[in-house]
Order: C-alpha cells, then sequence, then structure tokens
C-alpha cells in the first residue's frame, strides 16, 4: 500500500483541484462514455470533460451561483449527471441530490431545507413536480436535461450557451473560482431517505471526497487503465463517491443509468470493474438458476458449481488446485463459467458490493464461477466508503478493514463506530442530532459488528432493527431476509416479520420476469403476474426453495410460515424509501392484516 499519511497531505483540497489535476495529468485518455441514443456509444477525454464542465459550471456563474449555493439535482444517472455535479462543485456551489422517484413531503422538504437556489430536473415531469410542491419563486434558475419548451426554464444547451458567453467576458472565472473553494467547504447536501421520519441532509465536504480518493488510491486494487461500468443512482451517496474515486485514478466510466440496460451495456462496454447493491447480484444469480433449474441444464449447472465450490478453499488460500481438480474446473468454466462471465462482458476483474449487507452466500456463488465479488462498507455520513474487502485477497462474510486513514471501534453494546476523513462535516441544521451521532470524532453508525483478529469488520445487526421473539430471542431481520433471497430464485423482495410473535414469518414479493420465465416453462403462459404469484405450483416450488434457506439459519430464525404478495412493494405506497431500503413500520402497517394471518391465535396466547 501507498504511504497514506503522504497522501492524505498532500491531496488536492477540493473536487476541483482533483479533477484540474486529473485533466492536466490525462487529458486524451478516455474519462466517460455513454450512450448516443442509436445503440453506440460516445466517448469524452478528461480534456473534453473539462470543457464541458467549464461551460456548464461558468454558466451556473452567470445564473448568480455563489460559494456553498445549492444546486439541487433531480435526474436518473445519466451523463448530464455526472458534468453537472462536476461543474457545480468547481464553481464552488453544493449539490442537493434529489432522487427523481421521491414526491410529496419528501420531496418539499428536501428542495426547501436545502434552500437549493437552482433547480435542475431531469425531464418536464420534474418540473411540474417542483411547480406544484414549492414553486419557482426561491429559484435563481431552473434547467432541464431534456429539453423542453418552457418559459421558466433553460435547456442544458442554453446553459452551455450562457458559460461560453461568460467565460469569453470573464476568461478565468472557472479557474478562479476552483482557487476560492475551501477544502472544508460544502460540496454535496445528501439526505438520508431514513426508514422513518423526514430526511436528514447530510452535509460532505470538498475533504471527504478528495479523501475518498486517496483512500481507494492506497488500497491499490484499480488500476487507471480499467473501464468501470457505472450505473449507480447519483442521489445515493456510493455513486458519488465512485466517481470521486475515478477523478483521482483516472480510470473510464462507461455511464448509463437504464437499469434494464445493465447486462446488454456490460457486453457493449467490456467493463473491468462494476459497483453494485446486493439486489443486482442476486438478480443475476437467480436469474441463471432459474434459467438452468431443470433437465441436462440443471444436472450440468449443478456439477459445474460444485466442482467451483471444491476450489475455493484452495484460491482462498493461494494454493495450486490438485491436478484432477484443476481439470475439472477448466472444463466447468468451458460449459458453463464462461456463459457468465460473457454475459457480464468477458473482461470482469471484480464487482464491489455497497449500500447493503451482501449474502456470502451469494458471493461464493460468483467466486465459484471465478468472479470476485468485494464487500464495501459505510454510510452516508462516512462519504461512502469506509472499508472494502480487498478483491486480491476476499474475506467473505466481512467488509474488509478500515480505509486507510480512518479506523473503527466497537462500543460497549456492540455498536459500530468509524472515525477519519470521510465521516461528515453534521447534519444541516441540525446540531443536536449531529452530537448525538458525532461523539469525539466518532461517529455512531447504528450497526452491531464485531473485527476480527486481522481487523476485518463483520456486520451482524442494526441496532434499531432487531426483531424480538416472544421467547426472548432476537432475530436480524437483513439475515433472514439475505438467506432467502439467496436461495429463493423467483424472490425480488423479502420482508422478514414477527416482531413479538413466536416464530419469524416472512412477506415474499416475486421478480416480473422470474415469475414470467417460471409460467413459461411450466406452461401458464396464460396467467398475469398477479396470478402468477398465488399459483399452488409456484407456492410449492417457493416451499422447497424456503426449506434450503431455513438450512442456512439458527433455529429460532427460521420462517415457518410466509405469504406471497400479488405486486411489489414499492416507493409509492411508503415501503420503500427512495434508495430501495424497507420501511419497516409503513410495510407492518400496511400490510398487519396479512401479517396477522401467518399466526395463529395461540400464537399470542
Amino acid at each position: 500500500m501507498t504511504n497514506i499519511q503522504q497522501l492524505l497531505d498532500e491531496r488536492p483540497p477540493t473536487v476541483g483541484a482533483m479533477f484540474l489535476e486529473r485533466v492536466a495529468a490525462t487529458p486524451r485518455s478516455e474519462a466517460l462514455r455513454h450512450p448516443d441514443g442509436a445503440g453506440g456509444w460516445v466517448s469524452l477525454t478528461w480534456e473534453q470533460t473539462r470543457d464541458a464542465v467549464w461551460e456548464i459550471g461558468a454558466g451556473l456563474l452567470a445564473l448568480g451561483l455563489q460559494v456553498e449555493d445549492r444546486v439541487a439535482i433531480a435526474s436518473n444517472t445519466r451523463i448530464e449527471w455526472v458534468l453537472m455535479d462536476l461543474a457545480v462543485n468547481c464553481a464552488g456551489g453544493a449539490t442537493t441530490t434529489v432522487y427523481p422517484n421521491i414526491h410529496g413531503e419528501d420531496f418539499t422538504h428536501i428542495i426547501t431545507h436545502s434552500e437549493s437556489r437552482i433547480f435542475v430536473g431531469e425531464n418536464a415531469d420534474q418540473l411540474a413536480k417542483l411547480r406544484s410542491a414549492v414553486g419557482l419563486d426561491q429559484f435563481a434558475g431552473v434547467v432541464l436535461f431534456d429539453a423542453a419548451e418552457d418559459g421558466d426554464a433553460l435547456s442544458l444547451d442554453d446553459l452551455r450557451a450562457r458559460g461560453r458567453e461568460h467565460l469569453t467576458e470573464h476568461p478565468s472565472a472557472m479557474d478562479d473560482a476552483v482557487a476560492a473553494t475551501s477544502a472544508d467547504g460544502l460540496a454535496t447536501l445528501i439526505y438520508t431517505s431514513g426508514t422513518t421520519g423526514l430526511p436528514k441532509g447530510v452535509e460532505l465536504t470538498h475533504s471527504n471526497w478528495t479523501y475518498e480518493g486517496v483512500g481507494i488510491e492506497a488500497l491499490d486494487i484499480i488500476r487507471a487503465d480499467m473501464v468501470q461500468y457505472f450505473w449507480l443512482p447519483l442521489s445515493h451517496v456510493f455513486g458519488k463517491a465512485v466517481l470521486m474515486i475515478q477523478l483521482r485514478i483516472g480510470f473510464a466510466t462507461a455511464v448509463d443509468g437504464r437499469l434494464d440496460q445493465i447486462v446488454p451495456g456490460l457486453g457493449a462496454t467490456h467493463p473491468d470493474i462494476m459497483c453494485g447493491a446486493p439486489r443486482i447480484f442476486e438478480k443475476v444469480r437467480n436469474a441463471v438458476k432459474a434459467n438452468s433449474a431443470h433437465g441436462v441444464k440443471k444436472r450440468i449447472a449443478a456439477w459445474a458449481f460444485g466442482v467451483g465450490h471444491k476450489t475455493v478453499p484452495y484460491r482462498l488460500q493461494g494454493r495450486p488446485l490438485p491436478k484432477a481438480l484443476a481439470v475439472q474446473r477448466a472444463v466447468a468454466h468451458r460449459l458453463v463459467f464462461s456463459k457468465l462471465h460473457d454475459r457480464m462482458g468477458g473482461n470482469l476483474d471484480f464487482f464491489i458490493s455497497g449500500s447493503a449487507k451482501l449474502s456470502s452466500q451469494v458471493q461464493q456463488w460468483f467466486y465459484a464461477a471465478g468472479i470476485v465479488i468485494a464487500e464495501g462498507y459505510g454510510s452516508t455520513e462516512t462519504s461512502a466508503v469506509a472499508s472494502v474487502d480487498l478483491p486480491t485477497d476476499p474475506h467473505f462474510g466481512t467488509v474488509g478493514r478500515a480505509l486507510p486513514g480512518s479506523e473503527f471501534r466497537i462500543a460497549d453494546d456492540g455498536e459500530v463506530l468509524v472515525r477519519g476523513p470521510g465521516v461528515m462535516r453534521g447534519y444541516h441544521k441540525d446540531p443536536e442530532r449531529t452530537a448525538e451521532v458525532l461523539v469525539d470524532g466518532w461517529f455512531h453508525t447504528g450497526d452491531i459488528g464485531e473485527l476480527d483478529e486481522g481487523g476485518q469488520l463483520r456486520i451482524t445487526d442494526r441496532k434499531k432493527e432487531l426483531m424480538k421473539t416472544s421467547g426472548g430471542k432476537y432475530v436480524a431481520p437483513q439475515k433472514v431476509e439475505g438467506a432467502l433471497l439467496a436461495n429463493i430464485p423467483y424472490a425480488s423482495q423479502v420482508v422478514a416479520v414477527g416482531d413479538g410473535r413466536k416464530y419469524v414469518s416472512a412477506l415474499i414479493a416475486l421478480d416480473p420476469a422470474a415469475a414470467e420465465n417460471w409460467a413459461s416453462r411450466h406452461g401458464h403462459t396464460d396467467l398475469d403476474y398477479a396470478a402468477i404469484t398465488q399459483h399452488p405450483e409456484m407456492r410449492a416450488s417457493l416451499e422447497r426453495d424456503l426449506e434450503k434457506a431455513n438450512a442456512k439459519l439458527e433455529r429460532w430464525e427460521t420462517v415457518k410460515r410466509f405469504a406471497v404478495l400479488d405486486h411489489e412493494i414499492t416507493v409509492e405506497e411508503g415501503g420503500l424509501t427512495a434508495n430501495m431500503k424497507l420501511r419497516r413500520k409503513n410495510i407492518a402497517d400496511t400490510y398487519a392484516g396479512l401479517v396477522d394471518s401467518l399466526y395463529d391465535a395461540e400464537d399470542d396466547d
């Protein structure tokens, strides 16, 4: 590893300074790649990226942007989001991230509480939402990525034209703005979509982001000649962190936020790395298992993965495979694993999983097939990455050691504490809540965990989400849900329920594509999604898979009964946060009757 203290001491002070260092170091190297709308991809060099960012940033200055003024961006991930965010930071402003799918009270709160001065929306729908929720009076300007004829909004092209005019009149405007920005200045205001109450605004500084860059650089796990496939929501801290890491290391990024295009995008761009949430990897695994669930395919796949799992201890310990096993692995790769690698673009070095706990079962399944998923850990309050397991030396079930320059501590009650340059400045306009979670520089994460002798962190529970059975046993719902998702190929969402009851039950929603695939193979093509979810044959299949999942759990954690929903849980109904985390209380209230039906009257005696 590189000397972290030297990196910390010598790192550029701001996002803008780090961006300019990258442009100066590799001006003609590829920086960004994005879909051209006609099935192809367009590349930008770092120099071209700087030109675009400078025009957008100067346009914001022309609208009156001042130091730390907030610019709210409500859009799905796309190249324009990346360029706008860089422009805001280089111009001295701060980005307020807004999930494009939130509405109502949360949307209004974020826009007004942040006191955003400029609003950037993806399209006319976001503008209509803004008009309805808060009006336009507080804004010095409104910009839309997708051009629309509206007298109250500029297109991005219009903004860039204003920027070019501003640079003609003030050639050094953007360089001056970068120079005037301070390391401890606000760079990003991200509202955590908390599972209860209104979102909290987390203040992240330029120094936080430059630390993320040098911290990952010090691990020597990502090379400058790599290509990253990027789909992560830029409204989420993980997405922003990954882009800041790119600025420091200099690898290229293919940007496409369309979730239904991830697999085709991987095939088109042949990336070396991709970051994602656990559900993406669970969906890939479940799709592969569902497509080889019968006949010869099932037997071949089972044999191949059996061979793959036998190789795991040798590979983890760096030992050569026995000759016979090496031959078997080569055959397994040719027959099965190579197809999975090809679907991932054929070039993949490793995945990084973050934003939620990854099932070690899913991790080992990919590893058996020759694909490493390195799990990271962090939160919005720690600028995303507080630790990451090394893909060169994976420790399944752990999230690695603290990022160089940071440290972990386990409190007396088992809570994980984090201290380091990535920890937030505080909660926006909320010093009392800041004081509750930031004590003597240590951020209290709310997670329960343990450190092994090598400093590897293992997250075991969530402090506020433990369920307690009527028999006094504590159950971590995430562990139960992870086991079910890892073993039920058709499951899209699982909610463990049973707080205060004798045993654990579950609500299960099916993945629409997997359900359709099941119906096709079982001769039920006349059924719609809702009917498939309630079909007796589907329930029988789920019961068989549930037995496998329960075998991975302690006796008191096993799921005794379950109900299959005839729809997926959504943000709109209040069951999910904007970044797809479960709102457990809302779900408990919404499905109270259904949950009660899973328990007999005597269960509560």
